[in-house]
């Protein structure tokens, strides 16, 4: 193919998925204003009680849920539209690893929000909430700050979790280094926790709660590029003493008859 049929493959397979976006956040709205109430629950479960400031905060609310949720679910088909555009110039090794990456971080990324919603989340909006209590003064939340910070943590942690896949591929790529790796974990374990303090609330808890996964994931990611590394090449890896000259075999070959 030319580089004019390509630009027309490529220009074919965006209109497909921004195609399949704006449809899956048309059919998104008619769930948003379950799925906004479902978050709105979490929060009244811990106290909180939820207003909106504007006319339209509730429809921007529900437009931005929508979004979020159509990104969510034509990802799969992005990712299978990347995966058909770049198959043609692949090798066959090449094309399991794009999927297995692929898969990879899919299930990352599901881990990542599963222990936000589950963990961080609930025990967020609890410690926040516990802070007001005594002050006298009540909880009245806007509904698109909560809503925003509850996408935020979301997005954040379906983003963290794939570090394990990231650090894989630039490893794959030569970009970068497994001993880079290694000799930078007393570094990244001070970046883990800063981290961990920045985008939690000002406590040594929830900091722990959220560092302690963090360095797991870096030394899975450790473990994963050496595994990776080791099925890639112990040929690509082999001494070249290791290499059979084939006119040393013809030789003995010679000597033995």
């Amino acid at each position: 193919m030319g580089v004019t049929d390509h630009l027309r493959e490529l220009r074919n397979r965006l209109i497909v998925c921004v195609a399949a976006l704006v449809l899956c956040m048309c059919a998104g709205l008619w769930f948003a204003d379950r799925i906004v109430r479902a978050l709105l629950e979490i929060g009244e479960a811990y106290g909180y009680v939820f207003v909106y400031l504007s006319p339209q905060e509730m429809l921007l609310q529900y437009v931005s849920v929508s979004f979020v949720c159509a990104a969510c679910v034509t990802l799969p088909l992005v990712l299978y539209e990347v995966w058909a555009f770049l198959r043609p110039g692949l090798r066959r090794n090449e094309r399991v690893f794009y999927v297995l990456t692929m898969l990879s971080g899919l299930v990352c990324a599901v881990l990542g929000i599963l222990f936000a919603a589950k963990a961080l989340i609930p025990f967020m909006l609890r410690f926040l909430i516990s802070l007001s209590q005594g002050s006298g003064v009540k909880s009245s939340v806007s509904v698109q700050n909560y809503v925003s910070f509850l996408l935020t943590i979301f997005v954040i942690f379906a983003v963290i979790f794939e570090l394990p896949v990231v650090t894989v591929l630039l490893t794959q790529l030569n970009l970068l280094k497994i001993e880079w790796l290694k000799r930078a974990r007393k570094v990244m374990i001070v970046v883990i926790f800063f981290v961990a303090a920045v985008i939690t609330p000002p406590d040594i808890v929830s900091q722990i709660m959220v560092a302690v996964p963090l360095l797991g994931l870096y030394e899975l990611s450790i473990l994963v590029c050496m595994l990776a590394a080791r099925l890639r090449g112990d040929s690509r890896d082999a001494s070249p003493d290791e290499v059979s000259d084939p006119s040393e075999n013809n030789g003995n070959n010679k000597e033995e008859s």
